[in-house]
């Protein structure tokens, strides 16, 4: 296994960090997109990686805001009450989109031993409607084969793009949720009309974080099985 600690520039001379970890003849590159303030250190990403990795999967994990961004949003966190119209960054999509994107791009030219491989998202929070957009709408669309959403918000992401998904997608979401939750993933998911394969799973006994005993190993066994079906 090769495990890299990665930092990828962007245009403002900042940078996103990210590990990346690749085993012996990898299958697929699975990018995670992490949402709510969460990243690379998440421990259910983390694990499931791990799980990926020792099914031949190589994984990225990377942060979708810059550390500046993320203390704008800890800061706007304590004002939006009197300032209702703020949009935190890690619900911006067309930036998280756009984030993906940079990952996914560098990724493929720098890393000799992921260029080619087909690509799959693992989506969390409102990073699983930055997924959606990326698998749709960015230059390697024809690469990108699946999408995994656990915990998700599909739902914020465009109507239309949902309605253009072609890869292989999966809705994971914890039969103990809020039912806005659940709903949210249902709505998404009837409007998925045109993917090559899609399920909703709800995980019995589990919460939105997947932390009572047993729900992260549950979880990341429906997402590994999806992920080996469908790249």
């Amino acid at each position: 296994m090769n495990i890299l600690e990665i930092a990828i520039p962007l245009p403002n001379n900042e940078y996103l960090h990210g590990i990346l970890s690749i085993p012996e003849n990898p299958k697929a590159l699975i990018i995670f997109a992490h949402g709510g303030g969460s990243g690379r250190d998440s421990p259910r990403d983390q694990h499931v990686a791990n799980i990926l990795n020792q099914k031949g999967f190589a994984t990225l994990l990377a942060d979708l805001l810059t550390p500046v961004e993320q203390d704008s949003d800890t800061k706007s966190q304590k004002v939006m009450g009197r300032f209702p119209g703020i949009v935190l960054n890690t619900f911006n999509i067309p930036l998280l989109s756009n984030r993906l994107f940079v990952i996914t791009d560098w990724a493929i030219r720098q890393i000799s031993e992921v260029k080619g491989l087909p690509i799959g998202y693992f989506g969390a929070s409102a990073g699983a409607a930055a997924a959606i957009e990326t698998a749709v709408s960015s230059s390697y669309s024809e690469k990108t084969y699946a999408i995994v959403s656990r915990g998700g918000r599909p739902d914020l992401a465009d109507s239309d793009t949902l309605k253009r998904v072609n890869a292989a997608t999966m809705l994971i979401v914890g039969a103990k949720d809020s039912k806005d939750m659940i709903d949210f993933n249902k709505k998404a998911f009837k409007q998925l009309k045109n993917t090559k394969a899609k399920d909703l799973v709800i995980v019995p006994h589990a919460g939105h974080w997947f932390d009572e005993f047993g729900a992260v190993e549950r979880m990341a066994k429906v997402a590994t099985q999806w992920f080996t079906r469908t790249l």
